[in-house]
């Protein structure tokens, strides 16, 4: 069971980042680009993407394998590979441009301060010959932001709003199971108190009853801490559980930015219209739909619109990249939707 999340061992140190909580989005991306250099070309992994969150939203981030999704997340929290080729653009933090930082700054004013990112495989974030509770407690102890004391407390603390029993504190990585393994690693996403924790597929490789737990720890974590969450997923379904509002993405770029509501009963791009088609419905007797062809090669991307080869609408003004047309509290990136 979890319980109130109110920290009475250990609060987080002021530094200066939380300046205006209630005049602007909590993240604002602005065009950034992150590009990569292999063997045969430079890979676009993230191109020119822009979006907003705000405070105590949750935003999920949906698209097929490939399609930018982790490299997005990578981009906004500066998790960088040594093949990088391009990376620009602007990223505020409660309007701040963290992008300004120097890596030192952002290691320590920003990156598991106030943005966190749960990644996938938890067997693979978790030392196996540190015990779990030392692994938790690391980010508090790093720059002394709290004594052991206070940071053993915040882990065993952490714990109780996860729910994993304080007794496995001292446990090792392999003695637990997938379910409490991925528990533990959202636990250490938490531990230095952030205001937005970046969760990549956190229930992959897990039973449907374990992802149904994990998701409502997730929605309890998100209404007592006024968390914001973005959710980087290919399950549809599972997005549903904890989305305000949902990012399509395709071939490193963003093909519809809606409201979770009006986006799940009917998406406006052809390509998020043919990813909700492809979902088994409980309720309405239908055969799923699929997405004709492959993504393209982020080597090479298609001119013009990026979907237009796979796209059964496609017409003669899709041989040029479509902007991003504002149709309600949506925006959508398609040439069919320029006089709606």
């Amino acid at each position: 069971m979890t319980r109130n999340v109110k920290s009475q061992t250990w609060t987080p140190p002021d530094d200066g980042l939380s300046l205006t909580p209630d005049n602007g989005p909590l993240l604002k991306v602005e065009d950034v680009c992150l590009h990569f250099r292999a063997s045969n070309g430079i890979v676009r992994a993230v191109d020119n993407v822009s979006f907003s969150l705000d405070h105590g939203r949750s935003l999920a981030i949906i698209g097929e394998s490939g399609c930018g999704k982790t490299s997005l997340a990578r981009a906004i929290l500066r998790l960088l590979p040594r093949n990088v080729e391009t990376y620009t653009g602007r990223v505020f933090l409660d309007g701040t441009d963290v992008m300004t930082f120097d890596e030192e700054r952002f290691r320590r004013d920003v990156r598991w301060v106030k943005m966190s990112m749960v990644s996938q495989a938890a067997m693979n974030s978790l030392n196996p010959v540190l015990k779990v509770g030392q692994q938790v407690a690391e980010p508090l102890l790093l720059d002394h932001r709290a004594t052991k004391q206070e940071a053993v407390e915040r882990a065993r603390e952490v714990f109780g709003i996860v729910g994993i029993p304080a007794a496995f504190l001292d446990r090792y990585a392999f003695e637990l199971s997938g379910g409490m393994r991925q528990r533990a690693i959202i636990a250490m996403a938490l531990v230095a108190s952030p205001i937005l924790a970046i969760l990549d597929e956190p229930t992959s490789a897990l039973d449907v009853l374990t992802q149904a737990n994990i998701m409502n720890a997730l929605k309890k974590i998100k209404k007592e801490l006024n968390l914001s969450f973005i959710l980087i997923t290919h399950d549809i379904a599972t997005s549903s559980e904890l989305a305000d509002e949902v990012v399509c993405m395709y071939a490193g770029q963003i093909v519809e930015h809606s409201r979770a509501d009006p986006f799940y009963r009917e998406p406006l791009h052809p390509y998020a219209r043919k990813l909700m088609a492809s979902v088994p419905t409980l309720r309405i007797h239908k055969k799923p739909e699929f997405i004709p062809g492959q993504p393209p090669s982020l080597l090479n991307p298609p001119e013009g619109c990026r979907f237009a080869p796979r796209c059964l609408d496609r017409f003669e003004r899709c041989q040029e990249e479509p902007p991003l047309f504002i149709r309600g509290n949506t925006s959508v990136k398609c040439w069919l939707h320029e006089r709606d």
